[in-house]
């Protein structure tokens, strides 16, 4: 062949390949094939291999290949070049670069890369984007612009999403990012932001990553973004439960102990009043427990308003408030408990009928540093006893005769110690029952004081005496062991007794509690499923983050844990998803006239609806009728107990027929 039909030949291959073909020397462009020139300018156009395509080819070193590679293409948009660079004379200085044009590629495993993702997104929630800091361009996911409340087709610049977000959040958002682009590290931050058309207002959490350069400049950011409102949701009202009461919206008696523990440490000191509503009891009777729970709204809204910013106002639980006031002197303090119960007497309660009216007692203790928390309170309720024992709507400030019902007291407790002390202490157990086979399924142990001493006392008379005091941590784990031990004997064995303890809200406090459970069981080699444990409402609220922590540890052994007298107290279901309770038992003024209120039964509905739900055994307390079991087996509660089911027997008694 002639050199000349080379030539030619060369000549022909060069303009009709599809790879582009440059020849660089001296830092510019000698030559360049068709291809290469349609790659960088229109077709027809004339090239003159403009510098920033000299940079970009100069870019790739000899014997080097650069892949995935930007340029804006000469007919709008981008394209993605692969290139190669050789020495074109082994000798000499010309290089020659092949460029490909990897776009159409680059496009079909962009759409495969991002359908997969979309399909991700969508699976976990999430949404992600992408921000090239140079430009200030940002992609956003389709599944985030849905999380943001952007319709279909709608487009979200940087600008629209700042005003977006809270104006809490803006300037912190913009900080941690700002220190992510300086230190190239990764960074994460939670914000609140409205919805497009500003209808909602969302949480969300972002983790991203900042990439740089060689230098170290920040050349691409990536973010994966999740939609975190209604976990925030459940860890702010868990946080409000820890130290506020659900019904009020006040403080609870941690959050009440806590301020007056942080007073008395104080040099000035602190005053403490205790108000107890006056004959509570009988509002709930007659007007029921709905009218109660009016009731200490109403109160907690007129209490509050008579207190300067310094007070706090709690509830201890029941019908009691409590009110600490730093830097308060007696007189001041007495002056303030009487503002109280005029605030009180002139509060009308709003309700079906006719307006309720109640009184307030209130007990008055003011205090120097040195005090405990547990003389404060003790002080505080003798002057409230003197309050209800002067015929109650009024305060009275402790002084030290008051002490003779403190002795009184005393000598309840000093009985508890020695029924623990010398075997007088003992229990009573209940049958609980299966409603469709009236079976026993286990029993509910009651404690009893028999040390023959008059006047004789109940658990209603030495129980909330034991509970101001440490002795009920003692008397707590006392019936556990003893219950376990009763457990452990062989009758009790070859029939798989089972049962149930109260606890109190002292113990939940206990973080002990559960591990020592646990190896009482296990020294016993006794199952844990045999044994249950019950807290009242009440005591699962004032202490819930302890409650669910014992719950969970004794849960996950295999114990039962029962939330005792639901509906008694706040009659609030917004918690049960939080706490692992087993069993729900149904206060007993729900069950009573099951048959003949129609409010009652729609309200044992309602329980058993939401048990059944979250997988909860549902109790009925008080089943003291035979119309009674037809009712709640018609409902669905699973469970009963009461006189007419089975009275309480000695467990001594219960273990001897088995």
């Amino acid at each position: 062949m002639s050199d000349v039909a080379a030539e030619v030949t060369a000549g022909d291959v060069a303009r009709r390949t599809s790879v582009g073909l440059v020849v660089v020397q001296d830092g510019a462009v000698q030559w360049a094939n068709d291809a290469a020139r349609d790659l960088v300018v229109p077709h027809g156009g004339s090239w003159q291999g403009p510098a920033s395509v000299v940079r970009l080819l100069h870019a790739v070193r000899p014997g080097t290949r650069r892949e995935a590679l930007r340029w804006p293409s000469p007919v709008g948009g981008t394209r993605w070049w692969t290139i190669t660079c050789s020495l074109l004379d082994p000798g000499g200085p010309a290089l020659l670069y092949e460029v490909t044009d990897e776009t159409p590629r680059q496009l079909r495993d962009d759409r495969n890369d991002r359908w997969r993702l979309a399909r991700l997104e969508a699976m976990a929630g999430m949404g992600s984007w992408e921000w090239d800091p140079l430009d200030e361009h940002v992609e956003w996911s389709d599944s985030l612009l849905r999380l943001f409340g952007i319709p279909p087709g709608g487009t979200l610049d940087q600008a629209g999403f700042a005003r977006l977000i809270h104006d809490e959040d803006r300037e912190t958002v913009g900080a941690v990012i700002a220190e992510a682009l300086r230190t190239g590290a990764p960074f994460t931050y939670t914000h609140r932001m409205h919805s497009y058309d500003r209808s909602t207002l969302r949480t969300f959490e972002c983790f991203g990553e900042v990439f740089t350069d060689a230098s170290g400049a920040p050349v691409r950011v990536l973010g994966a973004v999740r939609d975190v409102t209604e976990q925030s949701r459940a860890r702010a009202e868990l946080a409000f439960l820890a130290e506020h009461d659900p019904l009020t919206g006040i403080a609870n008696r941690r959050r009440i102990t806590g301020r007056l523990e942080e007073c008395l440490a104080d040099e000035q000191g602190a005053a403490l009043l205790l108000v107890d509503v006056d004959n509570f009891k009988d509002v709930n009777d007659i007007r029921g427990h709905a009218a109660g729970d009016r009731v200490m709204r109403t109160l907690a809204g007129t209490l509050g308003a008579q207190l300067g910013p310094d007070a706090l106002l709690g509830r201890l639980g029941g019908d009691e408030f409590a009110v600490v006031v730093p830097a308060c002197g007696a007189a001041d303090a007495l002056d303030l408990g009487e503002r109280l119960c005029a605030a009180a007497r002139g509060t009308q309660v709003p309700g079906e009928g006719d307006a309720l009216r109640v009184s307030v007692s209130v007990g008055v203790a003011a205090f120097r540093p040195g005090h405990d928390v547990e003389s404060a309170m003790s002080q505080a309720d003798l002057a409230l006893y003197e309050a209800k024992g002067a015929g109650r709507d009024r305060a009275r400030l402790f002084a030290p005769d008051q002490y003779d019902q403190a002795l009184r007291r005393v000598s309840v407790l000093e009985r508890v110690r020695a029924g623990l002390d010398h075997g007088t202490m003992t229990f009573d157990a209940q049958p609980i029952l299966d409603l469709r086979t009236g079976t026993v399924v286990r029993h509910e142990l009651l404690i009893r004081l028999r040390d023959g001493l008059e006047p004789a006392l109940g658990p209603a008379e030495f129980l909330p005496a034991a509970e101001r005091t440490d002795l009920v941590l003692r008397l707590d784990r006392w019936v556990l062991e003893r219950a376990i031990a009763a457990l452990a004997t062989p009758w009790a064995l070859e029939s798989h007794l089972r049962l149930e303890v109260n606890v109190s809200a002292r113990s939940l406090d206990d973080p002990e509690l559960g591990a020592w459970i646990l190896s009482v069981l296990s020294r016993a080699d006794v199952d844990p499923r045999r044994l249950g444990l019950e807290i009242t409402e009440t005591a699962a609220i004032a202490s819930i983050d302890a409650a669910r922590d014992l719950a969970c540890r004794l849960t996950r052994a295999g114990c039962g844990f029962t939330l005792d007298d639901f509906g008694a107290g706040f009659g609030s279901f917004s918690y049960l998803k939080h706490l692992p309770f087993t069993g729900i038992k149904i206060a007993g003024d729900f069950v009573r006239q099951l048959d003949t209120e129609p409010v009652d039964r729609a309200l044992v509905e309602a329980v058993v609806g939401v048990a059944h739900r979250l997988g909860i055994v549902t109790v009925a307390e008080q089943v003291d009728r035979p119309p009674l079991v037809g009712q709640l087996r018609g409902l669905g509660v699973a469970q009963g107990q009461g006189y007419h089911l089975g009275r309480p027997k000695p467990l001594r008694e219960v273990l001897a027929a088995l």
